[in-house]
């Protein structure tokens, strides 16, 4: 592996040198600019067919889906991070809020995604490239985790006390209950696309928005995505986790092929010192 260096202004003034691992990828396979937009429908295609293929493959592995859950709930209650159960009951308790966590549980996963992806290519063309392989290399590593790692979610956890609240409050057009179940694949928990997503979204607009209500909105959204997720009884706290790790590996090797961070911040003016 081979290390580039890149000078950086130092508070005095000074250039230092910053080492970095990477580039893997030859100055040809990394450019800056807006990649074909055909590429990138190609590209999403593919995650699609990837994605389908483990959701034809785990109902093999429903009872192994299912043990794992209980181990994670047990390992949970012994841990004492065991709150999905208390936010599960709490949030059911008003019908008018599990009822749009329902609802955003099912549809802002995918509406913000595309919205931010779209906003990326569309603003951003010189950002687009690094984020969007962050984002996909981390959806990917989750897709072989659902193919060899399937993974209950805690409403089918029977005699444990969660309520599935799609089921209970009739929500229309989850992917998760009811007629669509059957596009979607119930074994995939661990680790937690709304998490990846949700958090890829939030840090994308946490650094590039212009506007500061806009940063702020991406800094919560995350959170937010974390409450809905542990409400509907979806999915675990090491769901959660094992999410936001994923995307870290995302980024990690975004890092490695191209030798440069996702959101680049501005660099101080080397002419600019401190004033005491």
């Amino acid at each position: 592996m081979s290390a580039a260096p890149e000078a950086v202004p130092a508070d005095s003034g000074e250039v230092r040198a910053q080492w970095r691992p990477g580039p893997l990828l030859p100055a040809r396979l990394r450019p800056l600019g807006r990649p074909a937009l055909w590429t990138e429908l190609a590209c999403t295609g593919l995650l699609y067919w990837a994605y389908t293929l483990t959701r034809n493959a785990v109902p093999a592995h429903r009872t192994a889906a299912l043990h794992r859950a209980h181990t994670i709930w047990q390992t949970e209650q012994e841990l004492h991070l065991n709150i999905e159960l208390a936010v599960n009951h709490a949030a059911d308790r008003v019908d008018w809020l599990i009822v749009g966590m329902n609802y955003y549980y099912a549809t802002l996963h995918f509406i913000v995604t595309i919205g931010v992806l779209v906003w990326l290519y569309v603003g951003h063309p010189d950002r687009y490239r690094a984020a969007r392989t962050a984002l996909y290399t981390a959806t990917l590593l989750a897709l072989i985790g659902f193919a060899y790692c399937a993974t209950a979610p805690p409403r089918f956890l029977a005699g444990q006390g969660f309520i599935d609240t799609v089921v209970v409050h009739h929500t229309w057009g989850s992917w998760a209950s009811g007629d669509v179940a059957s596009l979607s694949n119930q074994y995939a928990a661990m680790p937690s696309v709304h998490i990846i997503w949700s958090t890829w979204s939030g840090l994308t607009l946490a650094f590039l928005a212009r506007r500061t209500w806009v940063r702020v909105l991406g800094a919560c959204y995350p959170l937010a995505t974390f409450t809905v997720i542990l409400a509907t009884a979806n999915h675990f706290v090491a769901d959660a986790a094992a999410g936001a790790a994923t995307l870290a590996i995302g980024f990690f090797i975004q890092g490695l092929l191209t030798g440069r961070a996702a959101y680049r911040t501005r660099q101080r003016n080397a002419l600019t010192t401190s004033q005491p």
